[in-house]
């Protein structure tokens, strides 16, 4: 059963979160969360997206939770943004 938090329920599709762990957690909370890890369909909102434009050999939850001005900060070679660093 969810209280007004959102919690006792998952919002998610897919995650890699514990039963427990989802069900416990606010929902705003859980939204937080990047979906490559525990999938609410909430990355767009959140901002929690990679900004690769190639193949990345950053794993894709490490990507979408780190903000714009960090991953655009990784070598090319290793994540390609475009930014030509």
């Amino acid at each position: 059963m969810q209280n007004e938090k959102g919690q006792g329920v998952s919002h998610a599709t897919d995650s890699q979160l514990p039963a427990k762990v989802q069900e416990k957690v606010p929902a705003d909370i859980e939204k937080q969360v990047p979906d490559a890890l525990h999938d609410t369909g909430s990355n767009a909102e959140t901002g929690k997206v990679s900004h690769a434009i190639g193949e990345s050999k950053v794993p894709q939850a490490i990507q979408e939770g780190l903000p714009e001005k960090v991953e655009r900060m990784v070598p090319e070679a290793i994540h390609p943004t475009g930014d030509g660093k």
